[in-house]
């Protein structure tokens, strides 16, 4: 069996890619790894291989939740911190709780209303 190394990328469209691009560098600290065009961004986690790609919705493209439950995000630092840097990066909280003891999750949407989760 040939098997998987792992999710490579999750590309998500956009309705402003400026807002969006800001969005996830203040709110997850992404960087910029390469731009294809001007419709496209990768960022990715400093120091991870982990891939999202930001692509600017054409007419009529679907936008936010189409299908997409959500994605989650793996973070450090105090939790309370974390929250509170989604929420000033314009992040909305929707949920937030512990899947078991020690294990605090939050759920945001994003300006486009993709759904993000976060635990430590």
């Amino acid at each position: 069996m040939i098997r998987s190394r792992g999710l490579n990328h999750i590309n998500i469209n956009v309705s402003n890619l400026k807002r969006s691009l800001a969005f996830y560098q203040k709110a997850f600290g992404l960087k910029v790894r390469f731009t294809a065009g001007t419709r496209m961004v990768f960022l990715g986690s400093p120091g991870a291989k982990d891939v999202i790609t930001l692509y600017k919705a054409g007419r009529g493209e679907p936008v936010g939740h189409g299908g997409v439950s959500h994605f989650g995000f793996a973070m450090s630092g105090p939790f309370e911190k974390c929250i509170a840097q989604i929420e000033k990066a314009g992040g909305k909280l929707i949920e937030r709780g512990e899947h078991a003891p020690g294990a605090p999750y939050a759920y945001f949407a994003d300006p486009d209303g993709y759904v993000i989760e976060i635990g430590n």
